[in-house]
């Protein structure tokens, strides 16, 4: 057996082609994903995978613990970063328009074995990225409603906003654990049901949403950047022009913070790198859209450049109203919202009623990314269960087109950790499986152009081989400054991935045994 065979490029696309149909009432045979995204929905689709916890909670803890108003260049550093693989995604995605992303781009590229890792590690990705977030919405929808609206609730209800391993504060102030995370839990079931239903349907709901959050992101920026302080935002006098946004070097408990390198905007770079995570996942619609070679690109990169601009416009007017080290709250858009109402003078009911604006663009950011990250998922299993490496997941429903038994195990899996796993520990196995993941669709780009050069590439990234390897490198640098115990937990989540395919996979392998 041959574990790193490679799939023919021309057949993987014809198979992908015959497995796809129209929508429904369009000539389908009910047999099949329906193509019915346009490049508009498909760059609102990573709008709502990317505008989520990043920016509504990591600005304010980068800017407060290492860049200060020099945030704005670690966005400008993730950004560029993100654009490598960005643009790698989009040329994989156009020559490649299969569901799967770098699963599949990985199998035509280096083979089945290396398939199968980064497709088991887009897990940690989309399914864990999905609890951690769903965690994150829990949290903001308590705080709107005990915080915001005054609501108080009962013990036994704030411990059921917490996973068992999570601390919660009753109401007499006794710090106990919680019991299980109710909001995560219906918040997945929720988004679950609509991706059932089908993907058109999905993708107007996170259309309404896209439009909501990014209406509020947007009246931050309008109702902050009159009232920025430079007393605030310029905070290094011994300099001059943008320079003067980065403070210089200190060092706090032993720690060097602040200033250009590590400690400072760099690795400033490095945790808000998480608030670009999801762009990706418009890949994983290619057997959905309607023209995959043209509009999966545009999604990919103009979601991209869309979002680095709001996020940087944000940190702009985030720094500039609230001095940066006051930021490290878990809700920093929240307390640069009261900022603004006082600087504009404004009466506390206004204050009140931004600040409820502000936490439900939160969760309706947070709601927008659940739902498409756990649509990416279900498409991966989908196209792994096709090529014979998974069980079940291959199955679509008569009437929706949706890979529903797949959504169902999804679903129930997030819904169940997204009860009981706490979302520190989720949100470092998503940075480094996501990291893992670009650093193969990366190198991917250079090898297929050298291994399949006569290939139609609809687009192409220019100076293919320094993005790839930038890109390849760029992921890896950020992936050393995540923590030990994290990187152990990879490799036990790739050891078990390991058991299930020289278990499972490698026995019913389609690509292996052609007669199965």
């Amino acid at each position: 057996m041959n574990l790193f065979a490679k799939k023919d490029l021309h057949q993987l696309l014809a198979d992908a082609s015959d497995e796809t149909i129209t929508a429904p009432g369009h000539g389908g045979t009910g047999h099949g994903l329906a193509r019915t995204l346009t490049a508009f929905q498909l760059t609102m689709l990573g709008i709502g995978a990317i505008i989520g916890a990043g920016i509504f909670s990591l600005t304010g803890t980068a800017a407060a613990n290492y860049a200060g108003p020099g945030i704005v260049f670690s966005f400008v550093i993730g950004g560029v970063l993100c654009a490598f693989a960005g643009l790698c995604y989009a040329e994989m995605a156009s020559m490649i328009p299969v569901a799967g992303s770098a699963y599949a781009y990985s199998y035509a590229t280096m083979g089945e074995l290396v398939a199968w890792i980064i497709g088991w590690d887009l897990v940690l990705e989309y399914a864990f990225g999905s609890v951690t977030v769903a965690a994150a919405w829990s949290g903001y929808v308590y705080s709107l409603l005990h915080k915001t609206l005054g609501i108080d609730f009962p013990d036994v209800v704030v411990r059921l906003t917490k996973g068992p391993w999570e601390p919660v504060t009753l109401n007499s102030g006794e710090k106990v654990f919680g019991l299980w995370n109710v909001p995560a839990t219906i918040v997945v079931l929720g988004v679950s049901a609509i991706l059932y239903r089908g993907i058109k349907e999905s993708a107007f709901i996170n259309n309404i949403i896209v439009v909501v959050k990014v209406a509020i992101v947007l009246s931050f920026i309008g109702l902050g950047i009159g009232v920025i302080s430079t007393d605030n935002l310029f905070v290094n006098p011994s300099v001059s022009g943008l320079a003067q946004l980065v403070p210089a070097a200190t060092e706090v408990a032993g720690n060097v913070r602040y200033g250009w390198m590590n400690g400072g905007v760099l690795t400033g770079a490095g945790v808000v790198f998480f608030a670009y995570i999801g762009f990706d996942a418009v890949s994983t619609t290619a057997q959905e859209a309607k023209n995959p070679t043209r509009d999966i690109p545009i999604g990919i990169l103009a979601s991209l450049v869309i979002c680095t601009i709001l996020y940087i416009l944000v940190a702009i007017v985030l720094t500039g109203v609230v001095p940066y080290k006051e930021l490290g709250v878990p809700d920093p858009i929240a307390v640069g919202i009261d900022r603004i109402v006082e600087l504009r003078g404004w009466s506390t009911g206004a204050k009140k009623f931004f600040t409820f604006g502000v936490k439900f663009g939160a969760i309706s950011g947070l709601t927008s990314v659940i739902l498409v990250m756990m649509m990416g998922q279900t498409r991966v299993f989908y196209a792994m269960a096709k090529d014979g490496l998974l069980p079940w997941f291959s199955a679509t429903h008569p009437r929706y087109q949706t890979p529903h038994i797949a959504t169902i195990v999804t679903g129930i899996f997030v819904a169940l950790c997204g009860g009981v796993m706490p979302m520190s520990l989720v949100g470092e196995l998503v940075s480094i499986g996501t990291l893992l993941a670009f650093v193969l669709v990366c190198l991917g780009v250079p090898i297929l152009r050298h291994t399949s050069p006569n290939v139609p590439r609809p687009f192409r990234v220019p100076g293919a081989l320094f993005v790839g390897l930038a890109g390849a490198a760029s992921c890896l640098w950020v992936m050393t400054g995540l923590p030990h115990d994290t990187w152990i937990r990879l490799i036990v989540w790739l050891i078990i991935g390991f058991a299930i395919y020289f278990g499972y996979g490698r026995h019913h392998s389609k690509l292996q045994h052609p007669s199965k």
